[in-house]
């Protein structure tokens, strides 16, 4: 099969600034950027083609947490789900499909080489912003176009998305398509991604909007087949100094881990950050101090 260029993460991340990039500086210009390309003429509906995952440190890039497992990561996928499914098999009720145990044991933390994305800007954004020891640096929001995706996807998948007028594929097609990560890997000679909906596993997935890219081997790593294929991703990168200003507004909007992660952990986690002392920066206090002013002068109008 065609290998992908081992690139190392720090040549990944300069390749993708080279390019692709989207800055922005308010939060006006950034609600523009996320929804931007959303409008569907065919539909006439706003409807956004693009997955979104955010990311608290720019400097990051999207890789599976197989990859980050390390060491000969590609050989220990079988263990690890064959394993998972022997002792998780008493907790769930889903029907016995390999892509519902890789989904729930990607939800569950198992290393896989499903990655988490959403279909809402917004949830992207909390991602991107919840984490205050990272108020220091840039973040960023990965954008993919899953519209645009379909046609890399091998032809079987691409009937399927046709049949069900789908933009992204469901469990129950990869069941037909590939009942096994094997015969998924057969699909294609060359190298895809494709994104799917996860089952409904509880009121996290349902929640977090929640969709799982998938890569068509273990070993091959997503940011480089998406430098490879630069017309179906865009990035915004988000400055320092705005992270406060979309944490609070977000808040209000009631974007929070209370939501997102619905039980008494995720309202310990709100509420434990929501009443902690600011992280406030020099550079983040200006910009609160001219958003202010703004303010002001637009108000004596």
């Amino acid at each position: 099969m065609p290998a992908l260029p081992r690139y190392s993460n720090r040549i990944l991340t300069f390749m993708a600034r080279l390019t692709n990039d989207v800055h922005v500086s308010t939060w006006n210009e950034l609600q523009s950027k996320l929804y931007e390309g959303s409008w569907q003429k065919d539909l006439k509906r706003f409807r956004s083609p693009f997955a979104f995952r955010g990311l608290s440190n720019a400097k990051a890039i999207p890789e599976t947490t197989l990859t980050r497992l390390g060491g000969d990561y590609p050989r220990r996928e079988q263990s690890l789900l064959r394993n998972f499914r022997k002792y998780a098999h008493r907790s769930t009720t889903q029907p016995d499909s390999v892509w519902n145990w890789i989904a729930l044991a990607q939800h569950h933390g198992l290393p896989t080489r499903l990655l988490d994305w959403t279909f809402s800007p917004y949830i992207a954004l909390h991602f991107a912003t919840v984490d205050q020891t990272e108020w220091g640096n840039e973040a960023i929001i990965w954008c993919v176009d899953c519209v645009k995706m379909k046609k890399h996807l091998p032809g079987k998948l691409q009937k399927l998305l046709h049949e069900e007028q789908s933009d992204v594929l469901t469990v129950e097609m990869l069941d037909l398509a590939a009942p096994t990560l094997a015969a998924f890997e057969r699909l294609s000679q060359k190298p895809f991604i494709a994104f799917f909906e996860p089952p409904s596993l509880d009121d996290r997935i349902v929640n977090q909007a929640a969709l799982f890219s998938v890569t068509s081997r273990p070993d091959i790593n997503l940011s480089a087949w998406l430098q490879e294929h630069r017309e179906l991703f865009h990035r915004i990168l988000v400055p320092a100094r705005l992270k406060g200003e979309i944490r609070d507004k977000l808040d209000q909007a009631n974007i929070n881990e209370r939501i997102l992660f619905p039980g008494l952990d995720g309202l310990s986690q709100w509420l434990t950050r929501y009443y902690s002392p600011r992280i406030t920066e020099k550079a983040e206090s200006r910009y609160f101090d001219e958003v202010h002013l703004s303010h002001r002068m637009t108000d004596n109008r």
